[in-house]
């Protein structure tokens, strides 16, 4: 399993993305990045398109035991439209349930009030 770019419509003409494995590919918002999954590595490789195609080395972003999901091409996390952060699933022994709270900073504020 590994990670490849390619042009369309001329999607034959595909390039390796990821050198030592890789799945679940999301690009960086900016559309300079893509970012993939090698088991618990959270992985970066940098993409110029101009004036020809060339993409850096992968590196390692973090090591941390997220959970990985059952699926091997569909993402299982998000990243920030700033594409400096992202939101992933930690397994918790003994949870049965995921909070998502909506809204947080009315919550917030609604909780502990500014003066």
């Amino acid at each position: 399993m590994e990670v490849f770019i390619a042009p369309f419509p001329q999607v034959d003409r595909k390039t390796q993305v990821s050198t030592e494995g890789g799945t679940q590919p999301v690009w960086n918002p900016n559309g300079q990045e893509i970012f993939y999954r090698n088991s618990t590595k959270m992985m970066s490789v940098t993409v110029a398109t101009t004036p020809d195609l060339r993409l850096s080395a992968p590196h390692l972003l973090f090591d941390l035991p997220y959970a990985f999901g059952a699926g091997i091409t569909i993402p299982d996390y998000d990243v920030s439209p700033d594409g400096q952060r992202f939101v992933m699933v930690k397994d918790e022994s003994g949870s049965g349930r995921l909070n998502l709270v909506i809204n947080w900073s009315e919550e917030l504020n609604r909780l502990v009030p500014t003066k």
